[in-house]
């Protein structure tokens, strides 16, 4: 599924127009974003939540030389799912 396919299905649920279905689905990704960017927790019950978590430095390799190559600390995002998505069949 890519994000046209939840704008389809915006429209579809709801009879709103193509701009309004795309503005409504960027604002709430757009939000999301701001809102990982000031590390804050996005919890969608039902669904998951989405966390910032920091990142270790370390030591990987260069898949195709195998050169050892530095890494960063730095930060990802982290998803754990909710318990809907646990009970899928």
């Amino acid at each position: 599924m890519i994000k046209l396919d939840i704008v389809d299905e915006v429209i579809k649920r709801t009879g709103i127009s193509k701009t309004k279905a795309e503005m409504a689905v960027e604002t709430i990704f757009d939000s999301m974003k701001k809102a990982l960017v000031r590390r804050e927790r996005i919890e969608l019950r039902g669904f998951g939540v989405f966390t910032v978590r920091p990142r270790k430095t370390g030591i990987g390799r260069n898949p195709r030389t195998g050169a050892e190559v530095a890494i960063s600390p730095g930060s990802a995002v982290r998803f754990k799912p909710g318990k809907e998505l646990h009970d899928l069949p």
